[in-house]
């Protein structure tokens, strides 16, 4: 059982937060209190609407990555265990439902929206074996990682091969706009990489580069495959809106707590150990809003957490603020906003599917 500290705190939701809202322009300033959602319809759960356009999901995978060399397809097989959540995939498949539904009430997949899922969850893929390298990260999933078995270099080739596998299914569908709406995704995921190596010496800016870059390194992906499938299901660019929006709040609502269980979860249980984001050098949520309450954290963020000791202090001035607090909110209210988005759409299982799954997202402990 793993336990952390917890402070009650009469901060109030940091100004910081207007510089984000400012940046990218969305309509999520009025939104809705922190308490947990609750979907007002029968619950429908999304694992189980999703499983059926899910089904042979990782043997797909695995027929676009054909290859003849046997090292290579063992490590492209290593991730594609068919044991991973595929919660891309699935948020994929049922906004595609969801969006078809609204558009002409066609309750199918299209096979071009499912090809859409499966690209996702290759992108993502790769992205975790090059981040894995870039870290030099020992465990994911847990499992040792492709770095530590075969190498660096041929983990990388290995992220290079799923990526263009991919590149190769989203030709086929044969839509340019969707191979500019899903290439974006890779331009915001190197963009991304390049924001985490840097840092800013203004709080205000500081947390505006931690939410742009948690946009375009974890949000972006599942933003652009949510709008890349409402465009093959319906011509209305409100409703393309809408699932970007509902994707951008849900991606960045995820990698927040993911912040949070850093600092919260057991490392067997997240599948890669604690403290990650500490001893990589980054400062994520939890850790500027602990700044604020503890403003000698600031040299330590700017040297990166590199001197000797700065890992644990930082630990402990987390555990002792309302940082892990103040980040769970913060995802509540990003949560908040999604779910006002996607009950635009018309009613359907597969709508008050994406409403829970953002309940799903707050709830989450690995």
């Amino acid at each position: 059982m793993c336990h952390f500290t917890q402070r009650s705190s009469a901060l109030s939701f940091p100004k910081i937060y207007n510089v984000f809202w400012r940046f990218h322009h969305t309509s999520t300033s009025h939104l809705c209190s922190c308490s947990k959602t609750v979907s007002d319809e029968k619950y429908q759960d999304p694992f189980q609407l999703g499983r059926k356009d899910l089904k042979n999901l990782y043997e797909d995978i695995k027929k676009e990555l054909l290859v003849s060399a046997a090292e290579l397809k063992e490590m492209c097989d290593y991730y594609f265990d068919g044991k991973g959540k595929a919660f891309r995939p699935m948020i994929v498949v049922l906004m595609a439902r969801a969006c078809n539904i609204h558009h002409n009430n066609s309750k199918e997949v299209q096979a071009s929206q499912r090809s859409v899922a499966i690209i996702a969850e290759m992108i993502h893929t790769a992205s975790l074996v090059h981040d894995d390298v870039i870290d030099d990260a020992n465990s994911r999933r847990g499992k040792r990682t492709l770095n530590q078995i075969w190498g660096e270099r041929k983990a990388v080739l290995a992220g290079d091969f799923i990526l263009s596998a991919a590149s190769v299914a989203l030709a086929r569908i044969g839509n340019t706009t969707i191979i500019s709406v899903l290439t974006q995704v890779i331009e915001d995921l190197v963009r991304g990489e390049f924001l985490q190596l840097g840092s800013k010496e203004n709080e205000n800016e500081r947390f505006a580069h931690y939410l742009e870059k948690t946009f375009k390194k974890t949000a972006s992906l599942i933003a652009n495959s949510c709008k890349a499938v409402s465009i093959l299901g319906c011509p209305d660019p409100k409703v393309h809106e809408i699932a970007y929006q509902y994707g951008k709040n849900v991606g960045i609502a995820f990698q927040l707590i993911d912040d949070v269980l850093d600092f919260t979860s057991c490392a067997d249980r997240l599948g890669k150990p604690t403290a990650a984001d500490l001893k990589l050098g980054l400062a994520t949520g939890p850790v500027l809003f602990a700044c604020r309450q503890f403003p000698e954290m600031n040299a330590m963020i700017m040297r990166r957490f590199s001197k000797p000791g700065d890992v644990e202090r930082a630990w402990k001035y987390v555990l002792q603020s309302d940082g892990v607090q103040q980040t769970t909110y913060l995802a509540q209210r990003y949560c908040h906003a999604a779910t006002r988005e996607i009950r635009k759409l018309r009613p359907s299982p597969e709508r008050e599917a994406l409403v829970h799954l953002t309940e799903m997202v707050l709830m989450r402990d690995k």
